[in-house]
This record gives C-alpha cells, sequence and structure tokens, in this order.
C-alpha cells in the first residue's frame, strides 16, 4: 500500500516512520510512504502557500493551486482516495481504518493556518476525516496517526497476524487486562486464573473482564457527556 503526503513540513514525516513495525514494514517494501513538500507547487518567488481569507476574519488559508496541482502530480503513482484531515470528518475509527486499508493507497493532505481553500476538497472529491473534537497546529500528527492505524492492517505489515484479532476494537470481545513474568511484583499478583492452564476458565475470565472494561467506558463518556450538557445550562 502507497502512503503520499502532502505537508509544508515534511521532515516531520522521517523520524516517526523509521521505527516500528511501520518502519519494518516500509523496509521490506510492504508499505511505500513518502511526504512532499506543498512549496515545491508554488509558482512564486516566496513560495507561498496562504493567503488571507476572503470575507475577512484572522489568519489565513491555504492556496488551493498548489494543493490540487500537488495531488495532480501524484496520481499517476497513487490511484488512492484523497484525504483532508479536518475536525468536521467522519471520525476515525477501527471501523474506518479497515476499510481504507482496503484501498491500493491514500493521498493525505495535511492542513494549516485556518483551513484550506473549499474548492481543494471539491475538485479533488476529497474525504474528510478527524481524529478527534480537539485542536491540533496542523495536519501532520493526525495524519501520522491515520497512517499508523491503517498501515497495520496491511498484509505483512505486523509480524504476527492472530494479534490483530485481538487488537482492543477488532470485535466486541476483547480489551482484557494482560500479564507477563514476573507472577508477583511488588504485592501486585497475577490473577490466579491466568496461572491455573485451564484455557476454559482463562477465556471466561478475559470475556467477562473485557464486557466490564467497555461498560466502564461507556459510562465514563456517558457522565462526561451529561457533565458537559449541565455546565451548558448554567
Amino acid at each position: 500500500m502507497r502512503f503520499d503526503v502532502v505537508t509544508i513540513f515534511p521532515a516531520m514525516f522521517g523520524p516517526v516512520f523509521r521505527q516500528g513495525v511501520v518502519g519494518r514494514a516500509i523496509e521490506r517494501g510492504v508499505i511505500q510512504l513518502e511526504a512532499h513538500d506543498l512549496r515545491d507547487h508554488t509558482h512564486d518567488r516566496h513560495r507561498q502557500v496562504d493567503d488571507m481569507p476572503f470575507g475577512g476574519g484572522p489568519g489565513m488559508v491555504m492556496k488551493p493551486e498548489p494543493v490540487i496541482e500537488a495531488v495532480e502530480s501524484l496520481r499517476e503513482a497513487n490511484r488512492g482516495p484523497v484525504i483532508l484531515l479536518e475536525p468536521w470528518g467522519e471520525r476515525l475509527d477501527q471501523e474506518l481504518a479497515t476499510e481504507l486499508s482496503q484501498e491500493p493507497g491514500l493521498i493525505i493532505v495535511c492542513g494549516r493556518y485556518e483551513g484550506i481553500d473549499d474548492r481543494v476538497r471539491t475538485a479533488l472529491q476529497a474525504r474528510e476525516i478527524s481524529i478527534g473534537d480537539y485542536v491540533l497546529s496542523g495536519g501532520e500528527i493526525p495524519a501520522m496517526v491515520l497512517i499508523d492505524a491503517v498501515a497495520r492492517l496491511v498484509p505483512g505489515v505486523v509480524g504476527d497476524p492472530g494479534s490483530l484479532a485481538q487488537d482492543t476494537f477488532a470485535d466486541d470481545k476483547t480489551g482484557w487486562p494482560q500479564f507477563t513474568r514476573p507472577a508477583e511484583y511488588r504485592g501486585m499478583k497475577v490473577p490466579d486464573v491466568l496461572l491455573s492452564g485451564d484455557h476454559a476458565r482463562i477465556n471466561q475470565w478475559r470475556l467477562q473482564q473485557a464486557q466490564w472494561r467497555r461498560q466502564q467506558a461507556a459510562q465514563r463518556k456517558g457522565f462526561t457527556r451529561k457533565t458537559k450538557e449541565l455546565e451548558g445550562k448554567r
């Protein structure tokens, strides 16, 4: 699978993806990853990628010409969808990551400043994706999150494919507590059931623990939403 990233900070991606399973997959040629400097597609001596917004307002907006031309230059090598990292986009989750891992590649555009001229979305028929409801300085870190989530689902990236089936969001029966040696550390003991050798009991315990964790997470989310609603009414 091929990932092409359009960004004004291409050097950010080198250190991150020289490490871990994705880095090893790149070395083996299972994954291709290239970060492209958006400024290479500007047409002025200052290599300007932004300008003031029509209608006024604070900040600057990324110009459409360099972004569209950058993506068009990649089309021969990468026929995958264009992704814009936007806060109002589809929320990235395991289901979406799995869907995107079936694509031949992704072209990911990293926004900066107050956003990207909306004609980019229209011209490129881009898909907008968000990694959460919070503000970051730009799209580079969200792009890294997206790449890591998708790339590890590509066959041959993770050494043991069986571990993917036990990922936290693979289904509603995973996410139990994990333990390894030593069996006791600073008075904290591994649950006896995991040392019993009784695999039926172990599986039952794991399913119960996973269910309990999910219930606790759902309750925390519900409490947070309720608290925000109450604060909004004050």
